[in-house]
């Protein structure tokens, strides 16, 4: 009974931190388009919403952090503790008992995120808007990744990921 709150706890805060910030950043990108938006600002659109697609969704998320997570949330399930338990969305995030290296570059791309939201924060619409709609569309990829490699991982075959433990 404990695996299965394990593996729900931790999908379910993890996909509610990323749904909420999907829901928050989409509503200032939709506030875009209530301006008139001139040449130049479609043109950054487009291009951020494919930079973001490529580089957080694609590159960041699908290839690196869905896969260590959803094989986290596995090793989880087969190797609970009372704190990996409570803690579980952290846990699979890998911001504790995760190889050294990792949980280093975890906590400073955790650092650098945070300083970049705080810069993005001080753009004036439409910028800011144009902005959060690539990071949207990066997340929405990410979520959406985060759920298949987690159903290959308990359902699937030869799902090869390492977790990164210590």
């Amino acid at each position: 009974m404990l695996r299965y709150i394990a593996v729900l706890w931790g999908i379910t805060g993890i996909g509610m931190l990323l749904g909420s910030a999907i829901y928050r950043l989409g509503a200032i990108g939709w506030n875009t388009f209530d301006y008139t938006l001139q040449w130049h600002h479609w043109l950054a659109m487009v291009a951020c919403i494919l930079f973001m697609g490529f580089a957080e969704g694609y590159r960041g998320f699908q290839q690196a952090w869905s896969p260590r997570v959803a094989a986290r949330i596995l090793f989880l399930s087969e190797n609970i503790t009372p704190f990996r338990l409570f803690l579980a969305p952290l846990f699979c995030m890998g911001f504790f008992s995760i190889a050294r290296k990792r949980m280093i570059i975890t906590y400073s791309l955790t650092l650098g995120i945070i300083a970049m939201i705080l810069l993005v924060h001080q753009l004036e619409q439409p910028w800011r808007g144009i902005v959060d709609l690539g990071v949207v569309t990066g997340l929405i990829w990410g979520l959406a990744s985060l759920v298949l490699f987690t159903l290959r991982a308990f359902f699937g075959k030869n799902f090869a990921y390492s977790p990164e433990m210590p």
